[in-house]
């Protein structure tokens, strides 16, 4: 890395206090506590990790307030969340290895009527940006990436290689998109009729609020007519399925895999872990929480963790599955109680 940080410097930018080492002493890197050296900054985020850091050979290490610590090896600085503080070193290294750099490379096509202002934007070979296109101030969109017609774009968005942004979709600003995502793609609607699927035109838009992050592969279905919503704030992981219509609310957390019908509406601060399935037209209140595999098939009260096929709240399905996991054995105990009966008879 080009710029190091002192560990002065350090605690201050994360909020933490210097247990031990010299506050001039600079480091370069970060890594996780096995990979390590005296150049890195490293993290215990998590009891179980102690073995590594004990035999870590990390320059620094961020570690909980209040954890009692007994070494003699790495310069420690306490923090309230070693893992958040972390995300706050990788952040500063990372700005430093990457910067933008303004510019339309040549290989872009541009249609006339696009508004940008060129010396603030960053286009990489191979963009497409057609009639009608918005792309605010600081915004970085990646090859071969093609942003349709009457897309807007706010301002200090990154948009990575190979992404499809269909028409008249909206970004707001400091919106992320990874590779390989497709935002506003064809909603699945179709009725049934003389012995056939009809395809019903999807004439809507989708609309993604400030500081938005959609992961690679991700698809995000226009609506059938409206919009499909994601609100500010939510982080959608790869691979993740957003049906038409669908409204996703503030800062809510989607996990690989997941799938959202149409229609269907997550309120503000849901969690959505990996596989999860929501049925079309159903209502996931505010800071649900839905652990992996969970199928949702009707709405659900906000501020419950769920789980199962279909979705209960966690204890509930827990004792379930407890007991189907007794089955076998209490039909082993049923056919012995059979076998008594009948002999009696």
């Amino acid at each position: 890395m080009a710029i190091s940080l002192s560990l002065s410097e350090l605690a201050q930018r994360i909020d933490g206090k210097i247990i031990c080492g010299e506050a001039g002493s600079l480091f370069s890197g970060m890594a996780a506590l096995d990979m390590a050296g005296a150049d890195d900054i490293s993290f215990l985020g998590n009891e179980k990790y102690l073995p590594q850091f004990l035999a870590t050979k990390a320059g620094a290490v961020l570690v909980p307030t209040g954890y009692d610590f007994n070494t003699n090896g790495p310069a420690l600085i306490a923090v309230e969340n070693p893992s958040l503080a972390f995300g706050i070193v990788v952040k500063h290294f990372a700005a430093q290895a990457k910067s933008f750099r303004a510019g339309v490379h040549p290989s872009v096509s541009v249609s006339t009527n696009a508004l940008f202002d060129p010396d603030k934007v960053c286009l990489h070979p191979g963009v497409v940006i057609m009639d009608g296109v918005s792309i605010g101030d600081g915004s970085e969109i990646g090859a071969n990436t093609v942003i349709h017609e009457n897309v807007v774009i706010g301002r200090d968005c990154n948009i990575g290689s190979n992404v499809t942004v269909r028409e008249r979709s909206v970004l707001g600003d400091r919106v992320a998109i990874q590779p390989g995502a497709v935002i506003g793609s064809d909603g699945y609607g179709y009725e049934f009729s003389g012995g056939r699927h009809v395809k019903i035109d999807q004439v809507g838009i989708v609309e993604i609020g400030d500081d938005v992050e959609i992961g690679a592969n991700t698809t995000i279905d226009r609506a059938r007519f409206g919009k499909t919503i994601i609100g500010e704030g939510t982080k959608i992981d790869n691979l993740v399925q957003i049906g038409h219509n669908v409204v996703i609310g503030r800062h809510c957390l989607i996990v690989s895999q997941s799938g959202l019908a149409g229609s269907s509406k997550i309120e503000d601060y849901v969690t959505v872990a990996a596989q999860v399935g929501i049925v079309g037209h159903v209502v996931v209140g505010s800071k649900a929480i839905l652990t992996a595999r969970t199928g949702v098939t009707t709405d659900l009260e906000g501020g419950i963790t769920y789980s199962g096929k279909p979705a209960l709240p966690i204890k509930e399905d827990t004792k379930i599955q407890a007991h189907v996991r007794r089955l076998p054995q209490m039909l082993k105990r049923i056919k012995s109680l059979e076998k008594l009966l009948s002999r009696v008879d």
